[in-house]
């Protein structure tokens, strides 16, 4: 699956849940997730969507310490099988 079809269903499926999953982009601050994943009760995470097999970039896991050290979750989707269960853990156990 191509790295846009992943990050379509990703936004698919948060949608249905009533949440966003924003698009991010920073001038000036490279290396920062694809998706912001907003969901009721205040639950958030931050999603860098990638071709299956591929990893961060250096830069990329840098920024992934970084907010990670700010207690944000973050989440690395390569595979459209993780997208349940990554939404159950954002929920803190249950995606529906």
């Amino acid at each position: 699956m191509l790295e846009k079809h992943l990050e379509r269903k990703l936004v698919t499926e948060v949608k249905k849940m009533g949440g966003l999953a924003l698009k991010l982009i920073s001038p000036g601050f490279d290396g920062v997730p694809d998706r912001l994943v907003l969901l009721s009760h205040g639950k958030m995470a931050f999603v860098e969507v990638k071709a299956p097999g591929k990893r961060l970039r250096p830069l990329q896991e840098k920024r992934k310490r970084q907010l990670e050290s700010l207690g944000f979750l973050f989440f690395c989707l390569d595979n459209v099988k993780q997208i349940e269960p990554l939404l159950a853990e954002i929920m803190g156990g249950d995606a529906k």
